[in-house]
């Protein structure tokens, strides 16, 4: 894998993927519920004004999928949608351990969402390398991965 830049904080990471997808027209994030959700929301947020059909998948449900839709209150998950795309987006936790995802499964998942699609795009959004980690990159063919490092400091005052 080669390094093709880097970026600091989570404006980097959505201006790095407002980049990738500039040219997607069907954006599908999959991802676990909960946990990955909110990030879907957020990546979706900067590509509000752009004219994109986004949904959010969540693990291997196909027919649970939801559209990702601007509102007052920001990105949400609106009515059922569609998910094929020419665009997805597997959050990183759908790799880890405890939630039990096959990357078998999941790069069947990814072959029948981008079936019929002429331009494909696989983007990888994880923190700590867990794609690596956890070999999917293996079985998945990404185009890119952004992956990011968390550090944190609890701070008493």
């Amino acid at each position: 894998m080669e390094i093709i830049s880097t970026s600091k904080g989570i404006g980097g990471q959505l201006t790095e993927f407002r980049k990738l997808v500039n040219d997607s027209k069907r954006i599908t994030f999959i991802g676990t519920v909960g946990f990955c959700t909110p990030f879907a929301e957020l990546m979706a947020f900067v590509l509000r004004k752009m004219d994109k059909q986004m949904a959010f998948m969540p693990d291997l449900s196909f027919e649970k999928a939801r559209s990702i839709i601007s509102t007052p209150h920001g990105m949400q998950l609106g009515e059922s949608a569609d998910p094929h795309a020419d665009t997805i987006v597997l959050l990183g936790g759908l790799a880890m351990p405890k939630t039990g995802t096959e990357v078998a499964a999941m790069k069947e998942m990814a072959d029948r969402i981008l079936d019929g699609s002429e331009n494909k795009l696989i983007i990888g959004v994880c923190f700590q390398s867990v794609f690596q980690k956890m070999k999917w990159t293996e079985s998945i063919d990404f185009d890119y991965i952004i992956d990011a490092d968390l550090t944190n400091r609890l701070l008493k005052t």
